[in-house]
């Protein structure tokens, strides 16, 4: 007898739907084609005494079982569910009628347990997409699958009760999971808030132009001077996500596995630390199969690369097309995938290996050269690419033991939040583009005009600091800013000075 059912295999953050096909004949072999991994093919052992343990038996006979389409590569354990399911029915055991109506994935404990499974959110949305009835899962995923509007998740502890659903005598209670209530339930709990910071008040103007404009910055300053504890509030001023946002970065932490038992949405902006000692595959994404790297989990967040200079040259040079492109692709000699990576660079860096290059009251311990020699581990093309450079200098005693509380998150995420309304209004014809970073040469020439004065300005940094074509383009963008903070109509003088004082720290400006 032949049975079909259906399964679904991720690649990249998009799911493609697998049909499981189970025929039983006379004989007494196993056959497992269609391009299964040593996972999928280790299958038979997990089900054999998943189903003996729950007083079910494998059939005595020939089995194959074909997963198509048979040219692309099925992994990892998640099949064995569907693969369960496809014997029983084939071999009489439960009802065939319905199990082809339902995508159904899992993997079994040798007990009939049902472990959790990664990649459940593109899953769903394509079983949705194909109109399948519903889908059959873990319980540990369901509210993860019940995201997804107009498609029936059922949460399953153990294969005897996926038998007993399709058997008639177990009724099993779909799970149903509010979307928008349970994003804005998630929408608000900040940690940390710029309320806790003393001082630093032009740092934080410069982080609050970085935020409304979706801009990446480098702060650079002493230890202990607060770059680290600055960088960590940062989401606290970006603007709330929304919900279609939400669903995408949910998207790529489920294909990562990155999502904690019965979550649902990630509704707040990720906020992403790797340590120094990362590689380049485990920034930007790879592998045998390719899984999201560091900068597709901070999509739609932030990336923060703390003590810039301490990571490999290789990992910094990787960052620098996806900064551009917002999207990173990886290719295989048998696939190319392409993940998200809008996200926005915080770095924070020593401005020497002693730390106190330029400290106001320590001397620097550093050797002739060394300081340059430190600082030209960032190479200029990765700089160029940061927008506003930002000096952090130690705060005084005053400022520490100030009593009056400085201006909150809240109050400066409203004016970010104003800022991005102004921005969203400009490019709202422009698909994919949503701040004024994002904007390209056209879009420059459109909304970034500047008087005869602002012409002489700009000229005299270019030559003064030696600017590269991007770093202007990149004065551009970050006067638009400040100019829509200040919802003013045109780029003024004042503007485009307070924009170019945050390039003061590129390679020809760095030692004073």
């Amino acid at each position: 007898m032949l049975v079909k059912t259906f399964g679904s295999a991720v690649t990249g953050v998009d799911a493609t739907t697998i049909t499981i096909e189970v025929n039983i004949d006379k004989g007494i072999k196993f056959f497992l084609v269609g391009l299964p991994d040593s996972a999928v093919k280790e299958s038979q052992q997990r089900i054999t005494a998943a189903l003996k343990n729950n007083d079910y038996k494998w059939p005595g006979k020939q089995i194959t079982i074909n997963m198509a389409p048979a040219d692309i590569r099925k992994e990892g354990s998640a099949y064995d569910l569907p693969i369960a399911i496809g014997v029983l029915a084939a071999s009489g055991q439960i009802p065939a009628d319905q199990v082809s109506d339902f995508v159904i994935m899992g993997e079994l404990s040798l007990d009939g347990g049902l472990q959790p499974i990664k990649g459940v959110l593109p899953i769903a949305i394509q079983a949705r997409k194909e109109n399948f009835k519903g889908f059959i899962l873990p319980k540990q995923n369901a509210r993860e699958a019940a995201i997804v509007n107009n498609l029936t998740v059922y949460g399953m502890d153990n294969i005897d009760e996926v038998i007993g659903f399709f058997a008639g005598t177990h009724q099993i209670e779909p799970t149903v999971v509010d979307t928008r209530k349970e994003f804005e339930l998630h929408l608000e709990n900040p940690a940390f808030d710029f309320a806790d910071v003393k001082g630093q008040e032009n740092v934080k103007r410069a982080l609050e132009i970085a935020a409304a404009g979706g801009h990446n910055a480098i702060l650079i300053g002493p230890p202990g001077a607060g770059k680290t504890m600055l960088a960590k509030r940062m989401p606290t001023i970006l603007p709330p996500l929304t919900l279609l946002e939400a669903l995408e970065t949910t998207k790529i932490h489920s294909v990562a596995g990155a999502l904690s038992s019965n979550a649902s949405l990630v509704a707040q902006r990720p906020f992403r630390n790797p340590h120094h000692s990362i590689s380049d595959v485990a920034l930007v994404g790879g592998g045998g199969n390719p899984q999201p790297g560091e900068i597709s989990m901070a999509h739609n967040g932030i990336l923060f690369l703390d003590e810039l200079p301490e990571f490999k040259r290789t990992v910094l040079e990787v960052l620098r097309q996806p900064m551009e492109d917002r999207n990173v692709v990886i290719s295989r000699a048998k696939l190319t995938v392409a993940f998200p990576a809008g996200f926005m660079l915080i770095a924070s860096m020593n401005p020497c290996p002693c730390g106190y290059f330029n400290h106001p009251e320590k001397e620097c311990a550093c050797g002739p050269g060394i300081v340059q020699k430190y600082l030209n581990k960032i190479s200029g093309p990765l700089l160029d690419r940061i927008d506003l450079h930002v000096e952090v200098t130690p705060v005084s005693f005053d400022e520490l033991s100030a009593k009056h509380k400085a201006e909150s998150s809240a109050s400066i995420r409203e004016r970010v939040v104003k800022a991005r309304e102004v921005q969203n209004e400009r490019f709202a014809k422009i698909e994919g583009m949503h701040s004024n970073a994002q904007m390209h040469s056209k879009q420059l020439r459109e909304v970034c005009q500047i008087t005869k004065e602002g012409h002489q300005i700009l000229k005299m940094a270019m030559d003064k600091l030696n600017l590269s074509a991007r770093a202007y383009d990149r004065i551009l963008k970050v006067s638009r800013t400040i100019a829509d903070l200040e919802n003013a109509e045109h780029i003024e003088n004042h503007h485009l000075a307070e924009a170019i004082q945050y390039r003061s720290l590129d390679r020809e400006g760095w030692m004073g």
